[in-house]
C-alpha cells in the first residue's frame, strides 16, 4: 500500500536543517514526504542526509511580488500533479506562497506553523503589508499552529484568525528538543579546555554565549553594549557569538560591528553546524531578542545546563521562569541586560541554582520524540476526520 503524500515547505533550507531537524525523517515512516525550499544545491544535500524527496522552489525572504507570483504558479502546478493530502508550511514567505498555491490546487489539508512574526517589529507601510500577508495566509489555511501560547493570543488579538482555527501543540515549540543529543555529558572536559584555549579563554574565565543570526532584532546591538560595560568591572568575562552575520536584512550598527571585530573578549565564530561545544564552555546563554515564536536555542541551552538570560517576550517566557531556571529582562534594554549578566557571575548561588534547574525544566516539557508523536497524531486525526466526512 502506497503512503499518502505530505509536502513540507520552508523559505530556506536552514529551517529544515535546524528548526525541523529530524522531523521529516521521522514522518517519512508514515508518509511519502516531499521537502520544498529554495537553494537547490543545499536542499539536495538535505534530502540525501535525511532520506526524503526534495523539490526546489524559487522563494526569497524579501518582499518580491513578481518572484512570489511565479513561485505560487510553479508550486500550484507541482501540487496539482502530485496531489498531496497535506501541505504544511513554515516561515512567513513559504506560508503565503504555500497556502495560496495549495488552496488553488485543491489540497484538502493546508497547515501553517507560525514560529515568529517579523510584523511585530515592522512599522508604517511595511507593517500593514506584513499584517495583510499574515491574514491572507491564515485565510488560505485550514489550520494554523502558533508555536507558543502567547503567539496564539497575539494572532487572535490582531483579528487574523479565530480561536477555532488556531492550535498550539503540547507545551509549544515547532520541534521539541532532543535531550540525549543536547546533553552536557556528551562533551568531554578535555575537549572543553582545548576549545577554550583555541579561543584564548582561560579556564576560570566567565563565558556568555549567544546563538542565532547576528541581526538587529536579535538584540545584538544591546548585547554588545551591555557586555562592553560589564567587561569594564568584570574583565575576565567573554562573549561568544555563534551565528551568521547578515548584512542585507536588519544589519547591525556600524559601531557594533566594529566592537565585535576589535574587542578581544568577543569571539565571533560564525555559523556552526554543531553548537554544543560552544554551549558546553559557557556559563550562561544571553538571548536578548525583540521577537520570537518559540526559540530552539533557549531549549538547547537549557538542556545543556546553562543559566539563561532571555528577553521577556512570548516563547522565551514560556520556557524560562524568572529566577527559577533563568532570568527574564525587558527587550531593547542594555542596562538591565548588563545587570542580569553581572548578577549571574557575582552571585554563585544564583548561577548554580539556575543551572541545576535548567535541564529538568525542558526535559519534562519539551522532549522531541514526544512532540513528533503529537504532530503525527494531529496529521492522522485530520485525515481520519476527512474520511468520516466523505
Amino acid at each position: 500500500m502506497s503512503l499518502k503524500k505530505l509536502v513540507r515547505i520552508t523559505t530556506v533550507p536552514i529551517s529544515l536543517e535546524k528548526l525541523l531537524e529530524g522531523q521529516l525523517t521521522y514522518m517519512s515512516k508514515y508518509f511519502e514526504v516531499v521537502a520544498m525550499s529554495s537553494d537547490p544545491e543545499r536542499l539536495a544535500e538535505y534530502g540525501k542526509k535525511n532520506g526524503v524527496r526534495v523539490q526546489a522552489i524559487g522563494l526569497t525572504r524579501r518582499i518580491t511580488p513578481i518572484k512570489d507570483i511565479q513561485a505560487i504558479y510553479s508550486l500550484y502546478r507541482f501540487l496539482r500533479k502530485e496531489r498531496p493530502v497535506i501541505v504544511h508550511t513554515h516561515t512567513p514567505k513559504a506560508g503565503m506562497v504555500g497556502m495560496i498555491a495549495a488552496r488553488l490546487a485543491g489540497v484538502p489539508n493546508r497547515l501553517h506553523t507560525v514560529a515568529g512574526l517579523p510584523v511585530m517589529e515592522a512599522k508604517g507601510l511595511k507593517r500593514l503589508l506584513l499584517g495583510w500577508v499574515e491574514r491572507l495566509t491564515y485565510a488560505m489555511a485550514t489550520r494554523v499552529y502558533p508555536n507558543s501560547f502567547k503567539l496564539k493570543k497575539y494572532i487572535q488579538d490582531q483579528g487574523w484568525a479565530s480561536a477555532s482555527d488556531l492550535k498550539v501543540l503540547l507545551n509549544g515549540s515547532s520541534n521539541g528538543i532532543d535531550t540525549t543529543y543536547f546533553d552536557p555529558s556528551c562533551i568531554s572536559e578535555q575537549f572543553r579546555l582545548q576549545l577554550r584555549s583555541e579561543l584564548g579563554i582561560l579556564k576560570d574565565d566567565h563565558v556568555f554565549v549567544f546563538v542565532g543570526r547576528l541581526v538587529g532584532d536579535k538584540g545584538i546591538n544591546e548585547l554588545v553594549a551591555a557586555f562592553e560595560q560589564l567587561n569594564i568591572t568584570q574583565p575576565t568575562t567573554n562573549l561568544i557569538l555563534v551565528g551568521p552575520l547578515e548584512e542585507d536584512l536588519d544589519p547591525l550598527s556600524p559601531f557594533t560591528l566594529e566592537r565585535i571585530q576589535v574587542n578581544p573578549r568577543i569571539h565571533a565564530v560564525r555559523y556552526q553546524q554543531d553548537v554544543r561545544p560552544y554551549l558546553s564552555i559557557s556559563d550562561a546563554l544571553v538571548f536578548p531578542s525583540y521577537r520570537e515564536g518559540f526559540p530552539n536555542v533557549v531549549l538547547q541551552s537549557a538542556a545543556m545546563g546553562l543559566a539563561c538570560i532571555v528577553s521577556d517576550i512570548n516563547g522565551c517566557n514560556e520556557i524560562i521562569t524568572d529566577q527559577q531556571n533563568g532570568i527574564l529582562v525587558p527587550a531593547k534594554n542594555a542596562e538591565l541586560l548588563q545587570q542580569a549578566m553581572d548578577a549571574i557571575i557575582t552571585d554563585q548561588i544564583l548561577m548554580e541554582g539556575l543551572k541545576a534547574a535548567a535541564r529538568p525544566s525542558v526535559k519534562d516539557r519539551f522532549e522531541r520524540v514526544v512532540f513528533w508523536e503529537a504532530l503525527l497524531g494531529e496529521y492522522q486525526s485530520i485525515l481520519e476526520s476527512n474520511e468520516q466526512h466523505t
